[in-house]
């Protein structure tokens, strides 16, 4: 399995001197697949490997830095739109972690520009985003209004000049789901950076992407999003060598004690992260649908990445609302 080949060479990165040509192919288009080129890239940059595999790696270091300028400039940008309202803004995944200069932003793909205000403050963001050049992205009438009043952000929002997305969270998980997240304490307790922006805690910081990963998705995406925290958990870990209290204890109030637990199991089953408890049964699942792509980097075990997808939508709904969702988007597909 090639996801798992991924996962072993990011964690050691001496383990990629013994590749031969078609496990370096292999490698490159699974980390490609998984968005983790750029972290292969960094782990792997000075260690010896054929030359053709040398120059990949050397164009995704270079597009990797390439992708955190434009993502701290987009964070400025939101941060000169948003100024004048003077309300907390608090940057999430990707752009936090190299805005904080944090290992975990080291090689990162990074997308989107998620941010998170305060909820009575949504419609002043709205409309200074919208004075600012960003546009909606869905105009369909029933998908904006479901944002409106089931998600945890707004519908989301493109720069009409610069092609990028922004993302305005209220918290961190839909309403609808399960564990409700304490978004007063999220900002609250965040970190202020030198530009008038801040970051979430470092429990916080965490305890996000495991809810990220396990209470809010079908885990497409998720041995980046592991790497994530291995990098996180990690890094602070060093810093304070009572972290892994510290983050057990935020999960409680964050309701996301379960998933920050299966975060740090599977983080240490796959990289080897420090903490984590014992394993369960169900581990294995996760980790089946975390490494399952092949050599060419298509996923496989269909079937698992199916039950996920149905589970993604069963953690984010009450049954009779799933059903009437999942109606009326069917609908307007025929």
């Amino acid at each position: 399995m090639s996801g798992a080949l991924v996962a072993a060479v990011l964690a050691d990165p001496a383990r990629a001197t013994g590749l031969n040509a078609g496990q370096w192919n292999a490698l490159i288009a699974a980390a490609r697949a998984e968005q983790l080129i750029g972290s292969v890239a960094v782990r792997l940059d000075g260690v010896a490997m054929p030359p053709a595999a040398a120059r990949i790696l050397a164009d995704a270091r270079a597009s990797a830095e390439q992708g955190r300028v434009a993502a701290l400039w987009e964070a400025e940008a939101a941060q000169r739109a948003l100024a004048p309202l003077g309300l907390p803004v608090v940057l999430l995944k990707g752009t936090a972690f190299v805005a904080a200069g944090l290992d975990a932003g080291r090689g990162r793909a990074i997308g989107d520009l998620d941010i998170l205000v305060p909820r009575e403050h949504l419609d002043a963001v709205e409309a200074a985003l919208l004075a600012a050049g960003w546009e909606w992205v869905k105009p369909d009438p029933y998908d904006d209004a479901y944002y409106r009043r089931w998600m945890h952000e707004l519908p989301p929002l493109i720069h009409r000049d610069r092609d990028r997305m922004i993302d305005v969270h209220h918290t961190i998980l839909p309403p609808t789901a399960r564990p409700t997240p304490d978004a007063g304490a999220l900002i609250a307790d965040a970190v202020p950076l030198c530009n008038g922006l801040s970051v979430l805690c470092p429990e916080d910081m965490v305890a996000h992407a495991a809810a990220h990963l396990f209470a809010d998705g079908d885990l497409q995406g998720g041995l980046r999003n592991l790497w994530d925290i291995d990098r996180l958990v990690r890094e602070f870990v060093e810093r304070d060598a009572g972290f892994i209290a510290a983050l057990t204890e935020r999960a409680a109030r964050h309701q996301l004690s379960d998933a920050v637990a299966r975060a740090l199991r599977l983080a240490r089953r796959i990289y080897g992260t420090p903490g984590g408890g014992e394993p369960v049964a169900s581990d294995g699942l996760f980790a089946r649908r975390l490494l399952a792509r092949d050599g060419w980097g298509r996923l496989r075990h269909k079937g698992t990445e199916f039950g996920f997808y149905v589970r993604s939508h069963w953690l984010r709904m009450p049954p009779a609302m799933l059903a009437r969702h999942l109606w009326t988007k069917f609908r307007k597909k025929k």
